[in-house]
């Protein structure tokens, strides 16, 4: 059962005067109906080492190859930031297995109290020094990681890549002349950072100490052979620039909420990259990394502060589909909680009315993603915050703007709960069981989202591909004359046809087609 907290109750307030009563009772008996327990994972000092030697491993291979190790450009803006919040996110980086980092705090307080609580942190330091041609301070800190290894101080050059080489971590703070907020403070780091990826880490969360090591072992999975070079690809031969164009672009990883103490809580459990569950909200969030050039590339835009992070995924997305590449091949999830997400008074996991203004700029994010695609599309609240809905005139104009789908599905529903729609290729149900009025895991089940097959009985189909669903299904595709949308009629189907089969079937070779199939639970169709 949830915990009955000042924070819940003025969600709960805030709630029934946006949606209603009815609602209201609904979210609140399916929230009181949830009494799943999390314990965050946990490991010994000797699981730690062991880690810290693999690690080491894929160092030396890398090196004996004549290639770099993935390395980690973590970016913190911080202004105004609680001591204790400095110091245990400065704890959380030192205690990392995987040694190949940098943490860089970009500061625009107005007084030293952040530089102070990151001194404190960090043991060890140098003077303070002041970055040539920048208006801001530079204080490396020779800080290492928890067990004492320091590394070099200074920043890599294209001449000189030093801090790539290293086999330590080390933490670097930037003084900014100005509070640019959020986006434009975290741009200001960027001059710093070449090669490797860029971490985005806010300056009162933590990372897992496996957090870099996991994502580390995720990029070179995807590349065995040549990793994730993190030195200058100018300098890289044809072949070895064709191995790191297969490497990810984006990574991300599952997160968890806690309340500094010792209760960690709704663990975020995220599915593998899903372009329309991304158009719905940004499931994505922590931990966020991205190719350092692609990074530079897109930059984080300041009229999308607060959802800056939603914005750049986004826009990432959408220069993958522009440049004729597949995010779901580019784009890694590594389905372990590598984040834990700091709840307290002013921050939007405690407390989302904190910065309305974040899903305002999400939403806004999100029509611009819609716009520079030529959809004609409005993005739209739901009635959870920070969850939205690309609203087109109708199923056949949402077919008629992406070319990308092949068909739209929607929920059956038997009695007063879902039966069938989204399906996984085993034929298992999404959702099955969630009852009206309720939203499911994360308010997935009322979220559009692509997926592997969708029901016959309740789909809508691509002209084109009518021909195809003949051939698949073996009856010729009829839409329904006693409905106003384009929903096949499923009445045709010979009787005792295999229904949950045939749907595998055709939704598999529309996605060998290259085709999304998109389930929309605004579609439904009873039995």
């Amino acid at each position: 059962m949830k915990k009955l907290t000042i924070a819940n109750l003025k969600k709960t307030i805030y709630y029934l005067k946006r949606n209603g009563l009815r609602n209201t009772l609904n979210a609140a008996r399916e929230r009181l109906s949830d009494t799943e327990s999390y314990t965050p994972e946990s490991f010994s000092k000797e699981e730690l080492d062991a880690m810290r030697e693999e690690a080491d491993g894929w160092i030396r291979e890398a090196k004996s190859s004549g290639i770099t190790a993935p390395f980690f450009h973590v970016l913190v803006p911080a202004y105004r930031t609680a001591p204790e919040f400095i110091k245990e996110l400065a704890k959380s980086l030192r205690a990392q297995v995987y040694p190949r980092w940098e943490l860089l705090i970009l500061d625009a307080s107005e007084d030293e109290g952040v530089l102070r609580a990151l001194l404190d942190a960090c043991s060890e330091t140098q003077e303070i020094s002041l970055a040539a041609g920048s208006e801001m301070q530079e204080i490396p800190l020779a800080a290492g990681n928890e067990n004492g290894e320091t590394g070099e101080a200074g920043r890599a050059t294209d001449k000189e890549d030093a801090s790539l080489d290293r086999l330590s971590g080390k933490v670097r703070y930037l003084r900014l002349a100005s509070n640019g907020g959020i986006s434009e403070n975290t741009n200001a780091g960027l001059p710093f950072v070449s090669g490797g990826y860029v971490g985005l880490l806010d300056h009162d969360d933590v990372l897992t100490p496996n957090a870099l090591y996991e994502m580390a072992k995720a990029i070179l999975a995807k590349n065995p052979t040549r990793g994730e070079a993190s030195g200058n690809p100018r300098n890289a031969t044809g072949e070895e620039k064709r191995s790191m164009s297969q490497a990810p672009l984006v990574l991300y990883s599952d997160e968890d909420k806690w309340d500094g103490g010792a209760r960690y809580y709704e663990p975020n459990r995220k599915e593998d990259f899903n372009l329309d569950l991304l158009l719905s909200n940004n499931y994505i969030c922590h931990f966020l990394v991205m190719k350092t050039e692609l990074f530079q590339e897109l930059k984080l835009r300041k009229e999308y502060d607060g959802a800056q992070d939603y914005d750049l995924v986004l826009r990432a997305a959408a220069r993958m589909l522009d440049g004729g590449e597949t995010p779901e091949q580019r784009v890694c999830h590594v389905p372990k909680v590598l984040y834990h997400w700091r709840c307290h008074v002013g921050s939007t996991a405690e407390n989302p009315q904190s910065k309305r203004y974040a899903y305002e700029a999400g939403r806004r994010a999100l029509q611009d993603f819609s716009e520079q695609r030529t959809w004609q599309a409005k993005a739209e609240d739901l009635k959870h915050l920070g969850f939205y809905r690309l609203r087109f005139d109708g199923v056949e104009e949402l077919l008629s703007d992406r070319n990308d789908l092949g068909a739209v599905g929607g929920k059956i529903l038997s009695g007063n709960a879902i039966a069938g729609g989204r399906m996984a290729e085993d034929g298992s149900v999404y959702y099955e069981g969630l009852r009206e009025g309720f939203t499911g895991y994360l308010h997935r089940g009322v979220l559009t989202q692509d997926a592997e097959a969708v029901d016959l009985r309740c789909i809508c189909v691509q002209k084109e591909f009518w021909p195809l669903f003949e051939e698949v299904v073996g009856v010729p595709y009829r839409t329904r004359d006693d409905m106003d949308r384009a929903y096949f009629d499923a009445r045709t189907l010979p009787e005792g046809a295999d229904v949950k089969a045939l749907s595998i079937a055709f939704c598999k070779a529309l996605r060998e087609q290259g085709k999304r199939i998109l389930w929309d639970p605004e579609m439904a169709c009873r039995i």
